[in-house]
């Protein structure tokens, strides 16, 4: 009797026998090695990003996502054999390709920039409607969690240098923790987004990042 799998919402996932080690099972570099030697998985990456923006993650089928690339059923199968390993390639790519963190030289400036790529990020159509998707997956979805923690701790890690510097420079005390600081300043957007439907913009943006700004010089956020 073949088994399936349901995901979260009830709808099962076939299960097709892997051919050897998904791409998820790598570092980013022997990803994008694996990705030069065999070509077309960042298209199909791509194209998952696609369907889950217009979609949500209970209707993403590897079928859909292998026509939308333009390649055959068995190359997506052979790599991924349920939506969740395409996920959390996805989110690796995604963490890996995001913008840079820039350095105004000021605490205050450094969390506003950090505030106002966050609300791009969330604003935009595409990766607004992506990001709920995942979100909502990883909500029940042991594996989709997994690649959305590593996605956020490569970004909090990647901005939380500026907090670093700034206790360096004597506008925090010492001991503040900095990957706290820098959830404080996304927490309120993500809130926005997933819970209350307020609206997001750069006044919602700034003021995230003066409060969070404000807590870490009283020292709200020494460990």
């Amino acid at each position: 009797m073949t088994r399936h799998r349901a995901n979260c919402l009830g709808r099962p996932w076939s299960r097709r026998p892997s051919r050897g080690r998904g791409l998820h099972g790598g570092s980013g570099r022997q990803r994008a090695a694996l990705r030069a030697q065999e070509g077309q998985p960042s298209g199909v990456e791509r194209a998952a990003g696609d369907a889950l923006a217009e979609h949500g993650f209970d209707r993403l089928d590897l079928a859909d996502v292998a026509r939308r690339a333009a390649v055959g059923k068995t190359t997506v199968y052979r790599r991924w054999s349920s939506p969740t390993g395409l996920i959390a390639d996805l989110l690796d790519d995604m963490a890996e390709q995001s913008s840079p963190r820039t350095a105004a030289g000021s605490l205050a400036e450094d969390l506003r920039a950090n505030a106002r790529l966050v609300l791009k990020t969330l604003t935009d159509p595409r990766q607004g409607a992506l990001f709920r998707s995942v979100i909502a997956a990883a909500t029940c979805d042991e594996r989709t969690a997994r690649a959305l923690h590593r996605f956020y701790a490569i970004r909090i890690k990647e901005w939380s240098g500026c907090v670093t510097e700034a206790v360096e420079r004597g506008e925090l005390p010492a001991g503040t923790d900095p990957d706290e600081v820098i959830r404080a300043v996304s927490a309120p957007l993500y809130y926005r987004l997933l819970a209350s439907g307020d609206p997001l913009d750069e006044a919602t943006a700034d003021r995230a990042a003066d409060a969070a700004a404000a807590a870490a010089r009283a020292g709200a956020y020494v460990s």
